[in-house]
């Protein structure tokens, strides 16, 4: 039985209403990670672990399949680094949605808020039209960020779907 929505204040960061491309596209991204947590927060572990969807969709899932993703752009295509680690493997494709009674919530969004700020570092040496070092993507920053807004305000719809279906709570 899903527990009663709890009351959690709203401090987004509203995306800037001017500013030169990088701000703009900085602010979107980071107002759309900070929606992807704001409709996280008030769930219990059970209920944000909860499948109510056919598929593996969970709010845990759909947040540790953010963190991957920030560590996959940014981390391993953009500044080229080793080992970076990700949940998904050949043997396991759907791995980050795997989620187990061991998992909490606070911790998986401690993560994807992790996983964000070392986006944030690694991004911060880089120009928009500077291209990965992972020559695999040839994408610059400017692709990688545009992608990233699409990639986490994809997987904010998927949070509002299922936040509703878990305890009726709807909004923006």
């Amino acid at each position: 039985m899903a527990q009663e929505p709890q009351i959690v204040t709203d401090t987004r960061p509203e995306p800037p209403d001017t500013g030169n491309e990088r701000e703009i596209l900085c602010g979107f991204l980071d107002f759309l990670r900070a929606t992807a947590v704001f409709k996280a927060q008030g769930l219990s572990d059970a209920d944000a672990a909860r499948r109510v969807l056919p598929s593996l969709t969970t709010v845990s899932g759909l947040l540790r399949h953010l963190a991957d993703v920030e560590r996959s752009w940014f981390r391993e295509r953009l500044d080229g680094q080793d080992g970076v680690p990700t949940r998904w493997s050949d043997e396991e494709p759907d791995g980050e949605f795997l989620v187990g009674a061991d998992d909490s919530l606070a911790g998986i969004i401690k993560d994807y808020e992790e996983a964000c700020a070392e986006s944030r570092e690694v991004l911060s040496r880089y120009s928009l039209d500077d291209i990965s070092l992972n020559t695999a993507s040839g994408h610059n920053v400017r692709w990688i960020l545009t992608h990233m807004i699409e990639e986490t305000g994809r997987h904010c719809g998927h949070l509002d779907i299922v936040r509703e279906l878990l305890d009726g709570t709807t909004g923006e």
